[in-house]
């Protein structure tokens, strides 16, 4: 993203990324974008081994996951599992997903799970703006950051799009937040 007018607040960062994102996701670019995300994100996948893998159900042009869940499910056994959010208190926690359609949403009317809550040990958090250090621009409501800082233990892989790559001059960390143990795009990885 460009710096030369850098936004005022993290909102206004947000709302800038978010469009540029929308505007993106008519391309041809971004049908090739998520192909590649997907196999750079399985590849990694492999790697780890879950056995729970926290997944999300994709919104507002983010990596779809759901070919990967399902993957994950049948030729790896791993158990697959959906955020479930509350507004009060505000927390987030992981919930038993079978990978199809989700039966319900959560507190803050994102789709989710009724399964039983499970604890993953690798998450795939979506990212609307990151850098290249695994600091996050997420949608501003501090759900992932909770969930990471009670759970230190899980894997955070970040997946974003290419476009969403910021100077840590533009994204630079605030108190809570918490950095992920590596960011995954289309053409790149970078390791926290």
């Amino acid at each position: 993203m460009a710096t030369n007018n850098p936004p005022a607040t993290r909102a206004e960062l947000r709302q800038r990324l978010l469009q540029a994102r929308r505007d993106w996701m008519n391309t041809p670019a971004a049908v090739q974008a998520q192909t590649a995300l997907h196999e750079r994100v399985m590849a990694v996948l492999a790697q780890l081994e879950p056995d729970c893998l926290g997944l999300y159900w994709p919104m507002q042009g983010e990596f779809n996951p759901s070919a990967l869940a399902s993957t994950a499910h049948s030729e790896w056994g791993c158990q697959l599992a959906l955020p479930y959010a509350r507004k009060s208190p505000v927390e987030m926690q992981f919930r038993a997903w079978d990978g199809g359609k989700p039966d319900c949403q959560d507190e803050c009317k994102i789709p989710s799970s009724n399964g039983k809550p499970v604890r993953p040990d690798v998450v795939l958090v979506p990212c609307v703006g990151f850098t290249p250090e695994g600091w996050r621009l997420g949608y501003g409501g501090g759900y992932f950051d909770r969930f990471m800082q009670a759970h230190p233990d899980v894997t955070a892989v970040g997946v974003a799009w290419d476009l969403g790559q910021l100077d840590q001059a533009v994204l630079a960390p605030q108190a809570h937040d918490i950095p992920l143990v590596l960011v995954l795009t289309e053409s790149n990885s970078w390791s926290a």
